[in-house]
């Protein structure tokens, strides 16, 4: 039998333990409120404030009805808009982020780097667009009053109507715009009040997909190649030496990462708010899979192909390349992207542009590449990024662009249940989306902030499908 000393000494032990248990648990969730979640908190909020206004011509109280409801308690975070001097600061306890806008080149946080020597980088601005409104569709913003034969424009319209519609009144979705593109004719499109077709709307990851159409066009003038080692300075002495382009493209670097956007500790948040350089921090992590064998869907692996493309084109032709040789030549005309404090562009997330916009990098894809007889990617490369990663076990992701071939033991496992398989999808956060389905010449473009789960991407495209003839 148990003795009572025995007892006393074991029930002892049991509340030591319990208590620094206790005390590990009190401690972890002090340092996560007063340490991380402010900087998390204040950083995005700052960013996303300060390009929401200055990038798309906001209100700072709409960002703060939409964007902020993000996390619980951002709505209720001070801030000032400083018209003076272009920025926006978000204080949360002992934490005041920053972040500054500057023309033609968008917003920038400011983590460690001090913001005098950011504002004085030397960059050769983008050159302004031209006027597209008298040009022709798709190239400018001039629709022909066309009807074309076999659409249903009534099924078409009620469609597009829905993706505005709240499921729920206590859970708004928020569609700020959509594009519909069928047979290179732009069919439809709406927008939500103080929104146009002119509009600068968030992409976030849907910019991935313009990194590789970067990627794409410097392959065709031969200075890049994907199955060779990667050009990443970290990696040439030590075992990530073989991560190739090809690896990076098709989030199988093997390199350790979190992607959580929930999680203060995680590697995302660490680069993008703790961060002034975003490549450098993605090129730290260390190799944790062969490379190619493991797929991790990654934003930092992305910011390391837009530094690849930095060091490729030279700092000097850097910050007009995305403009001169993509942009501007198939009319994405209202197109930014967003560099951080490094002057790197955030090329996996930080990039604006109108629905038609999207609509036209979609229809460039949906193309092959060429625009207006004009090969803009190389030949086969969208058959290339369309193509699963091998190591995408569920065939759901190409090289920067999402699939939805689905398992080949098991094709009801898709990624995007209820769209087409053969859909090809430009995925943001917050349900922003480009959706092109070969077979029926289509590109369906969605724009807004949804937090919830009461908008469906596979309604609103197969509800214009539902209009288009077999």
């Amino acid at each position: 039998m148990l003795t009572h000393e025995i007892v006393t000494s074991v029930m002892k032990k049991f509340f030591r333990y319990l208590g620094i248990s206790l005390l590990v648990i009190i401690v972890a969730t002090l340092t996560y409120i007063l340490i991380f979640f402010p900087t998390i908190m204040t950083g995005m909020a700052a960013k996303t404030m300060c390009s929401c206004v200055y990038v798309t011509n906001r209100t700072p109280e709409s960002v703060v009805q939409e964007e902020f409801q993000v996390f619980p308690g951002m709505p209720s975070l001070p801030y000032e808009v400083n018209r003076k001097d272009s920025s926006v600061s978000v204080s949360m306890f002992w934490k005041t982020s920053k972040a500054i806008y500057r023309d033609r080149l968008g917003c920038t946080l400011l983590a460690e780097q001090e913001e005098d020597v950011v504002r004085s980088q030397s960059i050769k601005r983008p050159p302004v667009a031209a006027n597209q409104d008298s040009l022709a569709w798709p190239s400018g913003n001039s629709i022909a009053d066309t009807i074309l034969q076999g659409v249903d424009y009534t099924k078409i319209k009620e469609a597009v109507n829905n993706a505005f519609a709240d499921i729920d009144p206590e859970k708004t979705i928020y569609t700020h715009g959509v594009a519909v593109v069928y047979n290179g004719q732009l069919i439809a499109e709406k927008y939500a009040d103080g929104y146009d077709h002119n509009s600068r709307l968030m992409g976030w990851s849907m910019t991935k997909s313009i990194t590789n159409a970067l990627i794409g066009i410097l392959v065709k003038e031969g200075k890049l190649k994907t199955e060779e080692a990667a050009p990443v300075p970290e990696w040439k002495d030590d075992e990530r030496h073989n991560i190739t382009l090809n690896n990076l493209l098709q989030a199988s670097s093997g390199i350790e990462w979190s992607e959580s956007y929930f999680s203060p500790t995680a590697d995302f948040h660490q680069m993008f708010i703790k961060s002034d350089d975003k490549a450098a921090y993605a090129a730290s992590r260390k190799l944790k899979h062969e490379p190619g064998t493991f797929f991790q869907y990654s934003s930092g692996t992305t910011n390391i192909l837009s530094r690849i493309i930095r060091q490729t084109v030279g700092d000097t032709a850097y910050y007009q390349f995305p403009y001169k040789k993509l942009f501007y030549k198939i009319g994405m005309n209202h197109a930014v992207i967003e560099p951080d404090a490094s002057g790197t562009f955030v090329a996996s997330s930080y990039s604006f542009a109108s629905a038609r916009d999207w609509a036209r990098l979609g229809l460039l894809y949906l193309n092959d590449g060429v625009w207006n007889g004009e090969r803009i990617l190389p030949e086969g490369w969208v058959k290339y990024s369309t193509t699963p990663a091998p190591a995408a076990k569920i065939r759901q992701y190409g090289a920067q662009i999402w699939l939805n071939l689905g398992n080949s033991a098991n094709p009801s496992e898709v990624e995007y249940p209820g769209l087409p398989n053969e859909a090809i999808i430009f995925d943001g956060f917050e349900k922003n989306f480009v959706v092109i389905i070969p077979s029926k010449n289509l590109v369906v473009v969605r724009l807004g902030v949804t937090h919830n789960k009461n908008f469906s991407m596979a309604n609103l495209v197969n509800g214009v499908i539902e209009g288009l003839p077999d």
